[in-house]
């Protein structure tokens, strides 16, 4: 039964590769500089060992804005924000995931009257205006740096166009690992707190822990999805909206990859946090924001000529109305599966205080929200046991959230 829940994620995720993998190689298949076969391989590969490596970040926020407990709720709020994703792609536009999972988050607090964190909820939206004007930003610094470089270099069409190819396919590597980074939380974020796997240990060495294998999981149906249907989105990437030659194709991916990855690095977060600068905040951001606003920021420097305004239009107002949607299907569905079909979709909360076992040196500190039912541990290397409402145990490895 706990294997039937979890395939809403993997059609989410599926959802996800369908559409979001135009974001990754789109501009590169669309100037045929890359062949679609060999996009989605990288593509798949690079999106797994992003997801599975450095996948945590975002997670901790989306979690924030709901932590959906049940396993029957996790389905449904997956299968709608999938369902919702489906229909747009079925339309050939490139919608955000990272919307309908919020939408369909939210419809699950309404319906289940749980808190909804406006804090990380603000901070979620803002990256919706933030990402496509950040993407367009390193877009035309990145155009003016090559326009520099190439009007100085004197190279030979046939290694230039070499050069470009390769390059395209180490962008759009770097693409897919960051996409796996950042958006794994929109496919198996809402099933973290209902996570049916336990760590297992690898040859006696390291674990590989529940919420990795969730990751691993859903990674993998975006590798699926990429490959069995973005082939469409793509074009519409490619070409609908600007007609990009290869070296703006080339800077482009870049350019979507870098606001992928500044928003789901802990490594930078860490970095900017020593030498006290502010840091972004760890949140899944849009791949389809991003990356059009990367071909607007090089269609602005290069004139304004040939934007497709019209195509434009159509991508926004799928924006406006993706959350909407997914938020409004998820209360629906949520209805039907608690009240016809009898399946919990929200566990109700112990609020008696939770026992914590553990040997702790002095220096960890151990913040607590009940809110939100979890607590961020910030500590290497100690045993701690949660004996309620959650019975867990195991070594923290760092920064991490346990449930409370």
């Amino acid at each position: 039964m706990e294997w039937f829940f979890l395939l809403s994620g993997l059609f989410l995720g599926w959802s996800l590769g369908a559409n979001d993998g135009a974001n990754i190689f789109g501009t590169a298949v669309g100037t045929r500089m890359v062949k679609f076969r060999t996009a989605a391989l990288v593509a798949t590969i690079f999106v797994i060992l992003g997801a599975v490596i450095s996948g945590g970040g975002t997670t901790e926020t989306l979690g924030q804005l709901g932590a959906v407990n049940a396993l029957a709720g996790s389905f449904t709020v997956a299968l709608m924000a999938g369902l919702t994703v489906a229909m747009m792609t079925k339309m050939k536009l490139p919608v955000s995931t990272s919307q309908a999972v919020v939408g369909a988050i939210l419809g699950w607090n309404f319906f289940t009257g749980s808190p909804t964190d406006y804090k990380a909820l603000v901070e979620i939206v803002g990256t919706w205006i933030f990402s496509p004007i950040l993407a367009g930003i390193f877009a035309i610094l990145l155009y003016l740096l090559a326009r520099r470089f190439l009007g100085n270099a004197r190279i030979h069409m046939l290694q230039m166009d070499a050069w470009t190819r390769i390059g395209l396919i180490v962008v759009g590597a770097f693409g897919a690992y960051s996409l796996g980074a950042n958006n794994i939380a929109n496919v198996m974020g809402m099933f973290v707190f209902a996570n049916p796997f336990e760590s297992v240990s690898i040859g006696g060495i390291a674990q590989f822990s529940g919420t990795r294998q969730l990751f691993l999981l859903g990674s993998a149906a975006i590798g699926v999805g990429i490959f069995t249907y973005s082939y469409h989105v793509m074009t519409t990437v490619g070409n609908d909206i600007f007609k990009l030659t290869p070296i703006l194709a080339l800077i482009v991916v870049l350019a979507k990859s870098l606001v992928l990855f500044v928003f789901a690095s802990q490594g930078l977060e860490r970095i900017l946090l020593s030498v006290g600068l502010p840091a972004l905040p760890l949140v899944p951001v849009s791949s389809s924001q991003a990356i059009i606003g990367a071909i607007i920021g090089v269609a602005l420097v290069k004139g304004r000529t040939g934007i497709n305004y019209n195509t434009i239009g159509r991508i926004a107002s799928g924006w406006v109305t993706t959350p909407l949607i997914a938020a409004a299907l998820s209360f629906v569905a949520l209805f039907f599966v608690q009240n016809v079909f009898e399946q919990e979709v929200v566990k109700q909360r112990d609020n008696s205080p939770t026992e914590v076992q553990a040997d702790i040196p002095s220096d960890v500190s151990i913040t607590p929200n009940k809110q939100y039912h979890y607590a961020t541990i910030n500590m290497t290397g100690f045993d701690a046991y949660c004996s309620k409402p959650y019975p867990s145990h195991g070594v923290v490895t760092g920064s991490v959230q346990a449930g409370l």
